[in-house]
């Protein structure tokens, strides 16, 4: 099977498996993404999403965060990990947003890239999911199922991975995939134990279990 007919069927599949698959991190307005991805960065969703209940409470929008100190942004984020460097990056980010934006996200690529702490990554994520355009969010999960279904052979580089992705994925079709892998990475697909392929709907497609 060629990686194109490959794409499409494991895009069949997961759509079938996960019909609501969607971003797990909690938000209401796009800069609340911006946020809440820099700190996931080695955290769970689930702890962000608690985490920043306090944070909006305190700066409820982006002119209170970028008036905020950092240290006082530290101290609410800080059980996320990397408090000082995520609270910097936060920090800086809201007040480009301020300063050249108007306190809104922007809708381009290369902007989003741009501002502090957001890198291909973040920036995938909040075009696709904040403004419906063509996104592929290579995170752990995206990288380590493409690799063993076999969408890409051996490629560990986040950028690679999504651009050899955009070769094979149709454009509308990145965005939703690439939750559906978050969540047959956490139910099947598993790192951290041996991946239950018996109950897998892409067990018979699939470059590692064949």
């Amino acid at each position: 099977m060629r990686k194109k007919e490959l794409a499409l069927e494991v895009i069949d599949r997961l759509k079938k498996e996960y019909p609501d698959a969607s971003c797990s991190l909690d938000y209401d307005q796009a800069w609340k993404l911006l946020v809440s991805v820099r700190l996931a960065a080695q955290c769970t969703d689930a702890r962000v999403n608690v985490v920043v209940q306090d944070l909006y409470e305190k700066f409820p929008n982006p002119a209170a965060l970028a008036a905020a100190g950092v240290d006082e942004i530290e101290q609410i984020v800080r059980p996320c990990g990397l408090g000082k460097s995520k609270a910097r990056d936060i920090s800086a980010c809201m007040k480009m947003l301020c300063e050249k934006y108007n306190g809104n996200v922007p809708d381009d690529f290369d902007a989003l890239l741009k501002l502090p702490g957001v890198g291909r990554k973040s920036a995938n994520l909040i075009m696709g999911d904040v403004f419906g355009k063509p996104a592929i969010v290579t995170d752990t999960h995206c990288i380590r199922l493409a690799n063993r279904i076999g969408l890409v052979d051996g490629i560990k580089d986040p950028k690679k991975v999504e651009m050899e992705l955009r070769k094979i994925v149709p454009l509308e079709e990145g965005n939703d995939l690439c939750h559906r892998f978050v969540e047959h990475g956490r139910a099947v697909c598993t790192a951290r134990t041996k991946p239950y392929c018996d109950r897998c709907c892409l067990a018979d497609i699939c470059k590692k279990r064949i």
